[in-house]
């Protein structure tokens, strides 16, 4: 069975406008109608599900690329084949030095609000 794009927006809770994006950046592979609209998978509404996950968790889309062809969701867990645990690590070190900026952000933050009252 085929999904429009309207249908695939109601069904995941994302706009049509970021599953043209999510097109764009080859995450989302529709066929197109004689009419031209695009026609998803059944599949897709997983496959959408997956990647707003990914964006969650902090990975770029670019990320999301090289890792979703080689993802399989099982229930809640998102697991990737081995060959992509060490770029995983790198994206997961990145993301902890944000969490150190914005904490230490967020302190400098308290002070001056602490000092304000």
């Amino acid at each position: 069975m085929k999904v429009l794009i309207g249908e695939l927006a109601a069904r995941t809770g994302v706009s049509p406008r970021s599953l043209r994006y999510y097109e764009k950046q080859g995450l989302l592979i529709p066929e197109r109608s004689v009419n031209g609209y695009r026609e998803y998978p059944e599949s897709a509404v997983d496959t959408v599900g997956v990647v707003r996950r990914l964006i969650a968790a902090g990975l770029c889309t670019g990320t999301i690329a090289r890792v979703l062809p080689c993802v399989r969701a099982e229930g809640a867990q998102v697991v990737p084949c081995a060959g992509l645990v060490s770029e995983l690590a790198v994206e997961r070190a990145r993301i902890t030095a944000q969490l150190a900026e914005l904490s230490h952000s967020r302190a400098l933050l308290d002070e001056v609000i602490a000092a304000a009252q």
